[in-house]
């Protein structure tokens, strides 16, 4: 009997997991792209999109075809305001953010490192540092699977949330991202009301400066997949009422939170990890970090269920000490699709 070929998708998701899929495309065309995808939508075989796979973790082998999204191009056009970037899906986003500031189209600084293609940036709505895609998405442009049209959906149509759009919703599994559009205002604002930025505010700062700030922090903080597979941020910053934020801030003074205009606070995750001693912690081959707490690593040949049981654990841990759920930002991928923790 003939044997079922499988191939590795070790190298094709930054947490390093040892699981295959049945079929591997590397679709470099966006003409490519649609006619694959097309098809496996059509025909209802398990179909797995991935750009840098650093969103995922996979919980199994996929019995089904992983397609990798390798378009490339970058289109620039402006007005007498603004920077408008046409950018192909396949696009590593950091390597964008590289672009514009060589080419001086500043704004996207504070979004530097943050690893994947731009083509998951509005599925996500990626974000970091008081700055989200939406702050400068202008347009998403997709095929919509179904009936094979093209469609440039205006960002306001897009539904972007706090790591959260349309494309998570009821676009899933029926869209292929193919361009994204940016607008770059030419009057740039820096923003440094988070973190480490906080330093510069009051001097004369330069994009650069930005730059190289994020880009020290990430490095300090965050692991570098080539040493220890993982997925960045491994939770959501939960957001909560502001009156419990207030109960939790009378027991813990150092808590960390960020409040906005509608009774709400945004809490960092890490800080909830890291207070509740959990830096460091194994489960299997799986821990979490001991300089960012809310990054999950493949510290020694991990599997999925190191992985999950781990987030689990932490999740718990986090409900009991503080009565705050968090939530996971990663895909959870099955055998089939798209599962829960």
């Amino acid at each position: 009997m003939p044997t079922c070929q499988s191939y590795s998708l070790q190298p094709h998701n930054t947490f390093a997991l040892a699981h295959s899929c049945r079929r591997l495309v590397h679709a470099s065309s966006t003409a490519q792209l649609v006619e694959v995808c097309r098809e496996l939508y059509l025909t209802k075989e398990p179909m797995l999109i991935l750009g840098g796979g650093s969103n995922i973790i996979l919980c199994d082998d996929f019995e089904g075809t992983v397609v990798l999204v390798e378009t490339k191009g970058i289109e620039v056009s402006e007005s007498e305001t603004y920077y408008d970037l046409s950018v192909a899906a396949g696009e590593n986003w950091h390597d964008l953010v590289c672009f514009c500031l060589a080419n001086g189209f500043p704004g996207l600084e504070n979004l530097a490192l943050i690893p994947g293609t731009v083509g998951a940036a509005p599925i996500q709505n990626i974000g970091a540092y008081g700055v989200e895609l939406y702050d400068f998405c202008s347009w998403v442009e997709y095929v919509d699977l179904h009936k094979g049209q093209r469609v440039k959906l205006q960002a306001g149509d897009c539904g972007f949330g706090y790591r959260d759009s349309i494309f998570k919703r009821c676009l899933l599994g029926k869209a292929i991202i193919t361009r994204v559009g940016l607008k770059l205002p030419k009057a740039w604002t820096p923003k440094l009301e988070y973190g480490p930025l906080k330093a510069l505010s009051g001097t004369e700062v330069t994009p650069k400066q930005v730059f190289d700030c994020i880009c020290d922090t990430r490095k300090s903080k965050l692991p570098d997949p080539k040493d220890f597979g993982n997925a960045g941020s491994f939770f959501k910053n939960p957001v909560i009422d502001d009156k419990q934020f207030e109960s939790l801030l009378e027991r813990y003074p150092s808590i960390v939170g960020y409040s906005n205009s509608s009774g709400k606070t945004k809490v960092a995750a890490g800080w909830l990890i890291d207070c509740a001693g959990l830096k460091g912690y194994q489960i299997g081959g799986a821990a979490v970090h001991e300089n960012q707490a809310l990054v999950l690593i493949n510290k020694c040949n991990a599997t999925s269920e190191d992985v999950l049981s781990l987030a689990r654990f932490v999740v718990d841990k986090i409900n009991e000490v503080f009565g705050i759920q968090l939530e996971p930002e990663p895909r959870m991928i099955s055998a089939n699709g798209e599962r829960s923790l």
